[in-house]
């Protein structure tokens, strides 16, 4: 098995290098489906997992000036207090049955918005782009600061409950706040704000005892090899053609949870 899981980590770090699509949206359901790990336990780990596999970005954003240090303090002024919020709540359900479902049902809505966030980030960017002399942009301008907290506050419970959300959907939600910033300050600045929030739920999870520390290692032993491949192949293939596939992988999976729910 510790064979399979590197595997598996191998599989998911090259789609992570390749497209960009962070761990937990991959990994969280491969470990439940495929491996039958439960579902609490698969989401704690892979919040370390996409902390881990993460940190190595962000170095070069931050050389290269590419994150926003004042848009992820303002994330994190929402995501942080909601995500430890939400580990207190998990921690006075006194069912399994109960915590199964409702990190189950999360997991399917979060895969499901990401699969939308993949299929329409284009679309989204070219949009808020050509539209920012428009009435609604200077509202949204006006209230950048609250509405950032508040995309904080529903990435951290999302997140904290089901590993998914912080790269695509905080992705999707910085191109709509903010236009006007390209595309690697995007990306950057919503890897910073994802690595932490990963760790702080990480840490939550791990005072609750869900961590699977070995099922870590081995993960990570396929996965950082992985991602440095899929970085490499991913300047040779059009995004065009793989967003697509992810995104309906996406959303087939998300489903998959929901109605099994």
């Amino acid at each position: 098995m510790e064979f399979v899981y590197s595997f598996a980590g191998l599989v998911v770090g090259f789609i992570i290098g390749l497209t960009g699509i962070g761990g937990g949206a991959l990994m969280t359901p491969a470990l439940i489906v495929l491996f039958g790990i439960p579902p609490v336990v698969a989401v704690s780990t892979d919040l370390f997992y996409a902390a881990i596999t993460k940190c190595g970005g962000i170095w070069a954003y931050a050389k290269n000036q590419f994150v926003e240090w004042k848009i992820v303090v303002f994330l994190l002024l929402g995501s942080v207090p909601s995500g430890l919020v939400t580990i207190g709540f998990l921690d006075q359900l006194e069912s399994p049955e109960q915590l199964e479902y409702l990190i189950n049902i999360t997991l399917g809505v979060s895969l499901t918005l990401t699969s939308v966030a993949v299929f329409f980030r284009d679309k989204i960017q070219r949009f808020m782009t050509e539209n920012t002399q428009q009435p609604f942009h200077r509202q949204i301008e006006k209230w950048h600061s609250v509405l950032t907290i508040t995309c904080g506050v529903l990435l951290g419970v999302l997140v904290t409950l089901s590993s998914v959300g912080a790269g695509a959907l905080g992705t999707a939600m910085l191109i709509i706040l903010y236009p006007r910033l390209s595309m690697p300050a995007i990306i950057g600045t919503d890897l910073v704000h994802a690595v932490v929030l990963t760790s702080v739920a990480g840490v939550g999870h791990y005072q609750m005892g869900n961590m699977d520390f070995e099922l870590l290692f081995y993960l990570l032993i396929g996965s950082l090899p992985g991602v440095f491949v899929g970085s490499h192949v991913a300047v040779k293939l059009s995004l065009k053609i793989m967003q697509p596939l992810i995104g309906s992988l996406l959303l087939m999976i998300g489903l998959r949870f929901i109605l099994a729910s």
